[in-house]
């Protein structure tokens, strides 16, 4: 029975106010409010008996209904008095000087005190956060670090440790890395999806660089490198408002336990490398999981088994691949460099001079313009070399491009054997083939400027001086050399012209 209905009863059977404030625990004041409210209201007793607790509780404590509207005239004051408040000099005070000469028949300044106490107080009201199996993982990093110690030179490095906790199990994994970077943090993450065997519909992340790369109250800007991520588990991301300590209590609680089940133990052990760390964090780890809550027969473990694991989506068939973003110039040779090992891709002639954006992995490179992708490579590591589509290049570029040994064997058999051997030569000689290639299309070029024949007899005359190169056969023909003969070769005998003044023999006798 409600405290209200005890006095009513009391009081009913004359028994005096000191003793019902005694019976009722409550001031005696208490009681004389109570009962001159159902004298004033002319309220019958009998009905009010009858009431549910919680009625007559709101019926006796709430506002009379003729009251009502005085209230909610000042209660729609509220919102503009609390922005009021943080100006420079403005008191309640203040404020309720205004109010009572907009409202004479206003409350009184204790009243009015009081009523903005309460709904300060409703607003700052913390709700109980109900969460569903597989609907979030919680992330983010301890505070303090844990750190290694490097075996040869006894240097120590601080590692931060990751920690990610389900929103309804509260299976919670842990993990030194070490830094807070992009593809560490990546990469904990997808190891948290496979330590629990599936991925959440969506992932809170505290307002880290690696995930949000511009925090907002109402849609914060994702790290384009995390959202791939996300968008490669099917989850999406959902980061915890700033200044909202509320948004991550669970994993706030979580880093507070892993201080005290991991930290502690873990504080006068020294480790030489991440992996031993890691090990050692696990043993705690599984330990922490397996231990039943403090207010039920229960483990995070079990629980997470018995009714939170089935709820989980499924982890793809292949792992994800840490991707990179990047801007660039596709520059006039129509490449586009990657600066890590300084390999260049190509692009379709038509986009140099264009802004792309590169996205590489360890195992491909995709290169877009304006959100279409112009050009896919497998990702290579030769540093200072070339990786080219032949397609990409303009024709006079893809001739250049078809440039090799048996090309130019070829193109030279067509003309005359002596010409293919004196190639053959001149690609021998080079220290590299590449080398010689412009030489074999300069000399072979002169096949059609200066007519076959002189070409060949060029090309013989070279051959015969053992002299292997485009300059050479260039001056033989530019100066005529092809139609002089060989200093081994016979002259042939000029026949003598016959004429009148022209003596014979016989003027010399």
């Amino acid at each position: 029975m409600s405290r209200i209905k005890q006095i009513i009863r009391l009081r009913s059977n004359g028994i005096p106010l000191q003793t019902i404030a005694q019976a009722v625990q409550s001031s005696r004041n208490t009681v004389k409010k109570y009962l001159r409210l159902i004298e004033a209201r002319q309220l019958n007793e009998e009905q009010l008996l009858l009431m549910d607790d919680a009625a007559l509780e709101a019926l006796l404590n709430g506002p009379p209904a003729d009251d009502a509207a005085r209230i909610k005239a000042l209660t729609d004051l509220f919102p503009y008095f609390e922005r009021e408040l943080d100006r420079v000099g403005v008191t309640r005070w203040v404020l309720w000087g205004e109010y009572r000469q907009k409202h004479p028949d206003g409350y009184s300044y204790s009243r009015f005190c009081d009523y903005y106490a309460q709904w300060c107080q409703s607003r700052s009201a913390t709700m109980h956060m109900e969460h569903e199996p597989g609907d979030k993982l919680f992330i983010d990093f301890t505070g303090k670090k844990l750190s290694i110690v490097d075996i040869a030179t006894g240097e120590i490095t601080a590692v931060e440790v990751y920690v990610s906790i389900l929103g309804y199990s509260q299976l919670t994994y842990v993990e030194a890395i070490i830094s807070q970077k992009g593809d560490d943090f990546i990469l904990a993450t997808e190891n948290a999806f496979y330590f629990y065997g599936g991925v959440t519909r969506a992932l809170v992340p505290d307002n880290l660089k690696s995930a949000v790369q511009k925090a907002d109250k109402y849609e914060a800007k994702i790290n384009r490198a995390f959202q791939d991520f996300a968008n490669h588990y099917q989850t999406v991301v959902l980061p915890a408002r700033s200044y909202k300590p509320r948004d991550k209590a669970l994993v706030e609680k979580a880093v507070s336990i892993v201080y005290s089940r991991i930290f502690a133990p873990l504080r006068n052990k020294v480790f030489h490398s991440l992996a031993s760390l890691n090990e050692a964090i696990k043993e705690l780890l599984d330990q922490h999981n397996t231990q039943p809550f403090r207010d039920r027969p229960i483990s995070r473990r079990q629980l997470f088994e018995q009714q939170e694991k089935a709820y989980l989506t499924p982890l793809p068939v292949n792992r994800y691949e840490l991707k990179y973003f990047k801007e660039a110039t596709v520059m006039k040779s129509g490449y586009v460099q990657i600066y890590e090992d300084r390999h260049s891709y190509s692009v379709p002639y038509r986009y140099i001079g264009r802004k792309v954006r590169i996205i590489y992995s360890a195992s491909r490179v995709a290169i877009y313009y304006n959100r279409e992708q112009i050009a896919y490579h497998r990702r290579s590591f030769k540093r200072l070399g070339f990786t080219t589509v032949h397609d990409h290049m303009p024709s006079t570029h893809q001739f250049v491009a078809e440039w090799n040994p048996e090309k130019f064997l070829r193109w030279a058999g067509a003309i005359a054997p002596v010409v293919q051997d004196y190639i053959a030569k001149l690609l021998e000689i080079a220290t590299y083939p590449e080398q010689a290639y412009r030489g074999c299309v300069g000399i072979l070029s002169f096949d059609k400027k200066y007519g076959r024949e002189r070409f060949i007899k060029a090309v013989e005359r070279a051959t015969h001086y053992e002299a292997y190169s485009y300059t050479i056969v260039k001056k033989i023909l530019q100066n005529g050399l092809d139609r002089i003969l060989s200093d081994d070769e016979p002259p042939e005998s000029p026949e003598m012209p016959t004429h009148d003044n022209i003596r014979g023999p016989e003027a010399y006798q």
